[in-house]
C-alpha cells in the first residue's frame, strides 16, 4: 500500500498546502529507501514504483474505496462477447518532452509491461490494434474480468505509460530515458543516489476534473518541487523533521512515535486506511513445521 503514500508525497500533500505565496515551494521528504533503479517496469521495488507514480500516469487507477476509475482514459467500450476492450485517451495528455501522448505510445507500454509482469492476465492477451492517435483496442483470447483490475494495479510492476521510443526498450534492458506524462518531471541532472532525488512540477500536466481520491482523480499539484532525501537512520530522520530540515517522513518506527506526538508542529497522517496484509509460509522441512497439524 505504499503506492498510496507516493500520492501523499506528490499530490495529496501538495493539495493540503495553502496557496503558494512565493515562488519555488519545495517539499522535502524522507522515503523508506533510496532510489537506485529508475525503470518501474524493470523492478517491482517499492521505491521505484513510488518514483513511477511521481513521473508517469496510468490508464486506470483505483480510488480510496476500491473503485476502478479512468485516469488517462476518457472512456472505453467492451464488445458484446467481452473479448475486445476499446480505449479512448482524454484530451491534453502531453509527455514531459512536449510531445502528445498517442495510442501507439500506450500500446508499446502495455506490450513491455505484459512481457515483464507475467501474471494470469497476460495469458489472456491476444493482440492490440491502434485505430487512431487517441483510440486503441485490446483483444483477448477469451473473456475475463481481469482487464481493468490489471490496468489499475498499484502493486508489483505497474502498467505505467511511456513514450513509444522508451517503451520499445528491450525487456532485458533498463530504460535510459525518464520521460512520463505525470504531474512531476524527474530531474536527471540533479539525481544524486544516496543524497537527493528531485522532481519538478510539470506545468503542462492537465489534471482530471474529479477530486483526488486514492490514486484516482485530479492530481492538482500546488508545489513547485519535491526532493527525496535518503536518511537511513530513523533517529536522524526524526531529528531532521523536528528541526524543520525536512517536511515529511513516509514511515517511522513505532518506538519513535512518542517524539512525533509530543511536538505541536508535527501532524501524523494515516494515508493507508485499508491496512496491510501479510502472508507467512513456514518451512515444511524444519521442525515443528514438518508436522501438518502444526502448520
Amino acid at each position: 500500500m505504499r503506492a498510496a503514500m507516493s500520492v501523499a508525497i506528490a499530490s495529496h500533500f501538495a493539495l493540503m498546502q495553502p496557496a503558494p505565496t512565493q515562488a519555488d515551494v519545495t517539499v522535502r521528504a524522507v522515503m523508506h529507501s533510496d532510489l537506485k533503479i529508475l525503470d518501474p517496469v524493470w523492478t517491482s521495488a517499492t521505491i521505484t514504483r513510488l518514483h513511477g507514480y511521481m513521473v508517469y500516469d496510468t490508464l486506470f487507477a483505483m480510488n480510496e474505496i476500491g473503485e476502478i476509475k479512468p485516469q488517462m482514459v476518457e472512456h472505453y467500450e467492451v464488445s458484446a462477447e467481452g473479448r475486445v476492450f476499446t480505449f479512448t485517451l482524454r484530451d491534453g495528455l502531453v509527455w514531459h518532452d512536449g510531445q502528445e501522448v498517442t495510442s501507439e505510445d500506450c500500446v508499446a507500454s502495455l506490450k513491455r509491461w505484459i512481457a515483464r509482469d507475467v501474471t494470469v492476465f497476460s495469458s489472456f492477451v491476444d493482440s492490440f490494434e491502434v485505430h487512431n492517435t487517441k483510440t486503441f483496442s485490446l483483444r483477448l483470447k477469451e473473456p475475463t474480468a481481469l482487464v481493468l483490475a490489471a490496468l489499475c494495479k498499484s502493486a508489483g510492476i505497474v502498467p505505467f505509460m511511456m513514450p513509444k521510443r522508451v517503451a520499445e526498450t528491450e525487456t532485458g534492458k533498463q530504460i535510459s530515458e525518464v520521460i512520463g506524462s505525470g504531474p512531476f518531471v524527474f530531474k536527471m541532472d540533479e539525481w544524486r543516489p544516496g543524497d537527493k532525488v528531485v522532481y519538478a512540477k510539470f506545468s503542462k500536466y492537465k489534471p482530471r476534473r474529479e477530486p483526488p481520491s486514492g490514486l484516482a482523480g485530479g492530481k492538482v499539484v500546488k508545489v513547485d518541487r519535491v526532493e527525496w532525501r535518503p536518511i537511513s537512520d530513523h533517529q536522524q530522520a526524526i531529528d531532521a523533521l523536528l528541526a524543520g530540515d525536512i517536511d515529511i517522513i513516509e514511515e517511522s518506527p513505532h518506538d519513535l512515535y512518542p517524539l512525533l506526538k509530543a511536538s505541536p508542529d508535527i501532524q501524523l497522517l494515516n494515508l493507508n486506511h485499508l491496512g496491510l496484509q501479510y502472508l507467512f509460509r513456514p518451512n515444511w522441512l524444519a521442525k515443528p513445521f514438518d508436522n501438518p497439524e502444526i502448520r
